[in-house]
């Protein structure tokens, strides 16, 4: 094998094929759309308690059944559809998490409203430009930071749901708000360059 057949150097946290996939496509670049963000939001609510490799499995059953995370569309959500939800086996069967999307998606709508859209109310909290950080290990990454206090504040505030801190700055970490590969990992240098 010469040098250019080497595998690239990534985070330490991507292993498995799916999780290697999203990191290399997905994780941390920058995302300013709507449907984006609140799929990110609802499913970094659907992850709490458990891992991020258990949401990536059922994401794409996830897109299905929440329409394609339209919030316009699950804000109307009633209790037939809350009931085959809690019944579908391919998402994450818990009732307050459920709950949180639907709640998060009307709050998400007011949001929408009163900034123009999600994505300007919430790139707010980074000044609208992601911040490149530069660790050395993952050890080094922090679970949440100041911003992260702020969004997860303001967005309970204005009644969203399943959105603490460390819950809001894995989302920041997952839209590109914030650059977390580590400076050795070559998505850090593609990310930091655009």
């Amino acid at each position: 094998m010469s040098v250019g057949d080497a595998a690239p150097h990534r985070c330490a946290w991507a292993r498995s094929e799916l999780a290697i996939r999203y990191h290399d496509e997905e994780w941390g670049v920058p995302a300013r759309d709507d449907r984006t963000l609140f799929e990110f939001l609802a499913l970094e609510g659907a992850q709490a308690g458990l891992s991020w490799e258990t949401i990536l499995r059922k994401r794409e059953r996830y897109r299905q059944v929440f329409d394609g995370f339209d919030p316009a569309i699950v804000a109307r959500y009633g209790p037939e559809k809350v009931a085959a939800l809690l019944a579908d086996p391919g998402i994450v069967r818990n009732r307050a998490k459920i709950a949180a999307a639907i709640t998060n998606a009307r709050a998400a709508l007011a949001v929408r409203d009163e900034f123009g859209s999600l994505a300007a109310y919430l790139w707010r909290f980074v000044d609208g430009q992601p911040k490149a950080n530069a660790w050395r290990t993952l050890a080094e990454v922090p679970a949440r930071t100041a911003e992260s206090d702020a969004m997860s504040k303001d967005l309970k505030r204005r009644g969203f749901a399943f959105v603490g801190s460390t819950i809001c700055y894995a989302f920041m970490q997952a839209v590109g708000m914030v650059n977390d590969h580590t400076i050795d990992c070559f998505r850090w240098d593609e990310l930091t360059r655009r």
